[in-house]
């Protein structure tokens, strides 16, 4: 039997609906987990779904990826141009590691263009809103095959 598919959300994502709606739209965490959990079903896949404003949390998370999911889907916002740590933790994960945005960071402030996470990722999703969650189940069900 296959291993549950980890789904990290970095900090401030527990803002979404609320934060920056121009940039994130109004949909809600609750909402995107809802719709990731729906595609998951479709493809036979289970996931969990986690989010935490505290680096050392994720940290810990992907650590306990290591033995216990076969991927990782990870939204690390702010962590994502920041984290060596981040970046550490993932190069240990032996299955897929899809890293997810929801805007473009290339369109964004030039400090958002560098990604620590990308050096760790089998690939990355970006700039497709909240699509991108959907996008990025079926790309771990694919690359999972």
């Amino acid at each position: 039997m296959s291993k549950p598919i980890l789904f990290l959300n970095g900090p401030n994502l527990n803002m979404l609906g609320v934060r920056e709606p121009d940039i994130y739209g109004a949909t809600t965490l609750a909402e995107i987990k809802q719709i990731s959990e729906n595609q998951a079903e479709k493809h036979g896949l289970k996931i969990e779904f986690r989010q935490s404003n505290f680096e050392g949390e994720l940290v810990g998370w992907i650590q306990e990826a290591v033995e216990k999911f076969d991927g990782i889907i990870i939204n690390p916002a702010a962590y994502t141009h920041t984290s060596v740590a981040i970046l550490d933790a993932l190069k240990m994960v032996k299955g897929p590691v899809i890293e997810l945005h929801i805007s473009n960071p290339h369109t964004r402030e030039s400090f958002r263009h560098t990604s620590y996470v990308s050096l760790a990722a089998t690939g990355t999703i970006a700039g497709f809103g909240i699509a991108g969650y959907r996008l990025a189940v079926d790309a771990m069900a694919e690359l999972l095959r």
